[in-house]
Parts: C-alpha cells; structure tokens; sequence
C-alpha cells in the first residue's frame, strides 16, 4: 500500500465518490457536481491534506485529514465498496498515526463514526484508537435524523511508547 497526495485528479475523486453509496456518512450519495463545487472551493486543500489510498497501484480509497495546521486532527477515510472489509482500514490508520505523529509531530489524532459502523470501530481498534465516548444524537443524516456517534482517539505518548494508555471516565461516578 501507497499514499499519494491528492494533485487535482479531480476526475478519479468525482468517479470514487460518486459510484458508491456512503452508508454511515451524513450523505450516502454524493453527486458529480457536489465534488466539483468543493474542489473548486478549494475543500480537499484548505486546512485539509487529501491522500489516495492505493494498493497495487489502483487508487482504492481516500483519506481527507481535516485541520491539518491544528495540533489535533481527525479524518475522514473511504474506501471503494468493493476494497472495504479486507483491511485497508486498520493499515491505513497505522500509516496516518506515523505520519501525523512521526512527520508532523502532532499530539493527538480524533476519529469519529456512527455508532453502527462497526467496521469503522474494529479498525479505530485494531489501529490502538482508544475508545472515548460515546455521544447521544450526534451524528446528523441526510434525512433529518440524528444517529448516535462513538469518539476514538490516540494521544503521541501512547504512539512513542507503543502502550496504550486507559482512560479514566469513571475514577469519578458523575
């Protein structure tokens, strides 16, 4: 596997993002035009580092890391529908905590998802995410609703030490 930063191949990101269906994002289809107004606003460039996720050099997926020239990142990967399942997740965590950690010495990396993404969950897992909590009607849908979301993070420290380190969200009962 390979990550290449996205270069204005806008004509393979509208093709990624328009043939699949998003199930656990706040929109499950995304539309030609909606990919191309984002480009042009400059989306997958501003405060943002965009990177296709290629394995045997066919480009399968893309990882967008928001707030980049934050000290605390989070992201937004995908994954081709026919390439999700088969582990590309977890490995590409792993290379985005190196990266993020190892070259650009951030302290922490925030990865949200919708409650029922439990392939997501395996992969914040898998990837030594520690589980952070868990929010009530805090993911929003395309249809109006609002889905229960789960908050995973990974701290620098753990990442040098290649522990992991507990949380403490009940040493206090309130």
């Amino acid at each position: 596997m390979e990550f290449k930063l996205f270069q204005d191949e806008i004509d393979d990101l509208v093709e990624l993002l328009t043939k699949n269906q998003w199930e656990f994002h706040g929109k499950q289809i995304i539309k030609e035009e909606s990919v191309r107004e984002n480009y042009q606003k400059g989306y997958y460039q501003n405060d943002r580092e965009t990177y296709w996720i290629i394995d045997n050099g066919t480009r399968i997926g893309i990882i967008i890391i928001n707030d980049i020239s934050d000290s605390i990142p989070n992201f937004d990967m995908r994954f081709d529908q026919n390439d999700r399942g088969k582990g590309y997740g977890t490995k590409t965590i792993i290379w985005l905590k190196d990266y993020l950690f190892g070259d650009k010495n951030k302290i922490r990396i925030e990865g949200y998802t919708r409650f029922d993404n439990f392939g997501m969950r395996k992969c914040f897992t898998k990837a030594g995410f520690v589980k952070e909590g868990y929010l009530r009607s805090a993911w929003e849908n395309e249809d109006g609703t609002a889905s229960d979301c789960v908050v995973y993070g990974a701290i620098r420290s753990d990442w040098e030490s290649g522990l992991t380190t507990p949380i403490k969200i009940n040493d206090v009962p309130y």
